[in-house]
């Protein structure tokens, strides 16, 4: 499982998100013993808890943490950012560059930087987050935004969008809008709100019972739906959206919740390591992660091309299985292998929510057999609320789940 010799050190990490740190810890309590983490980001978001910071349901400081306070003990924290990747070969480890002019050598190389931001793919994007009249709760800083633009609104038009693939759990954008529809109804206005949601395509999850779910909260919520659409641009208060309809311009509006594109690092594609994806994602194997041209080098996470949709849930899944491959030996054909397992938590109102699991292939893959987990319920909103958030810091980023 190693290449070449001579490394700075035996595993190196690239990302300190959840990936990152629960995948360190996991081949730390396994005994390897020289393991180096890459993150430059100071503060460690839970990211499913922004959706209920921009529902008024959660504080910021629910979400947060300070880096170095999760990182592993044992675990050597490089707070850098990588600018740059040599991927290895023969006898030469691969190297990691920063920004800091720190050059990183390692036996094994994994990647989860997870995805950026590709505020370019949609002109005057960044502009009207700037001004203030756009927001989403899938960029950090925003998220405080979101809520305060639609608690007290009595009236006008409004435009939510969910993301095309690849995001981070892209469908969960909707979690906002059907929050925010439900505390609207029970304050008497929604009737006056003039609602459009931006779907990139013809389903929002493309699971045929979920997605009846959500169809029938859309028409009772009152929402517009454009189908198979995309956002083209922002100015002035306005979105231009293109669909198999044409193109159509919502203006005057009151707020728009638009989600970003993203793209995987650029560097990625510049060490030759991206497949033929238009958002660079790594070329691995689906079900070891290992690249496919590079055996030093590993991807998992949202910046990995695994053929399904990211989420939290298919990162434990990618987790436990990249940890049996980088600790037990040569990598076999009946070894550990990720299925594409992935999980959609939707809420329907400020109170229930159905967690959607789906295989590679988008087929139903409950991992219980009783309840059903894909209806609308209380007990699921609580836990996804706050179970998981006491599960995510205490157990997964120890590597114990």
């Amino acid at each position: 499982m190693t290449v070449g010799s001579g490394a700075d050190h035996d595993v190196v990490v690239v990302g300190g998100g959840n990936a990152g740190i629960s995948l360190a810890a996991r081949l730390l309590r396994r005994g390897v013993r020289d393991v180096a983490l890459v993150e430059p980001r100071e503060r460690h978001h839970y990211r499913p808890l922004l959706s209920y910071v921009g529902a008024g349901l959660a504080p910021m400081s629910s979400v947060e943490r300070p880096t170095r306070s999760l990182v592993p003990d044992g675990c050597t924290l490089v707070p850098d950012r990588v600018t740059a990747v040599d991927p290895g070969g023969h006898d030469a480890p691969a190297a990691v560059h920063t920004a800091g002019g720190r050059r990183l050598r390692a036996r094994t190389l994994v990647l989860c930087p997870g995805l950026e931001e590709d505020w370019d793919a949609t002109p005057g994007l960044a502009a009207a987050y700037a001004d203030g009249w756009a927001a989403s709760t899938f960029v950090g800083e925003s998220a405080t935004r979101v809520w305060p633009a639609l608690r007290d609104l009595e009236t006008g038009r409004l435009l939510f969008s969910v993301p095309p693939e690849p995001a981070p759990c892209a469908p969960t954008a909707l979690k906002p809008l059907l929050m925010a529809c439900d505390h609207w109804r029970r304050r008497g206005v929604l009737q006056r709100l003039d609602l459009t949601l931006v779907l990139p395509y013809d389903a929002a999850l493309g699971v045929a019972g979920p997605d009846r779910h959500l169809e029938d909260a859309f028409a009772s919520y009152g929402v517009r739906v454009v189908r198979g659409a995309r956002v083209e641009r922002l100015a002035d208060r306005s979105v231009t959206v293109t669909s198999p309809g044409g193109v159509e311009v919502a203006d005057d509006l009151a707020f728009a919740h638009v989600v970003p594109h993203y793209r995987a690092p650029r560097w990625i594609t510049d060490a030759g390591l991206a497949g033929d994806t238009a958002a660079g994602l790594v070329d691995v194997d689906p079900g070891t992660m290992r690249h496919r041209h590079h055996p030093a080098v590993w991807a998992l996470g949202d910046v990995a091309d695994l053929g399904t949709r990211p989420s939290g849930g298919a990162l434990r899944r990618q987790v436990a299985v990249l940890a049996d491959l980088l600790t037990g030996g040569p990598v076999a054909d009946d070894g550990p292998r990720y299925d594409g397992y992935t999980v959609m938590p939707i809420t329907l109102d400020r109170r229930r929510l159905m967690l959607v699991e789906i295989d590679r292939d988008g087929r139903p893959a409950p991992t219980v057999p009783f309840p059903d987990l894909a209806r609308p319920r209380r007990s699921t909103w609580l836990v996804d609320r706050y179970g998981l958030p006491q599960v995510y810091f205490r157990r997964i980023l120890r590597g114990r789940v």
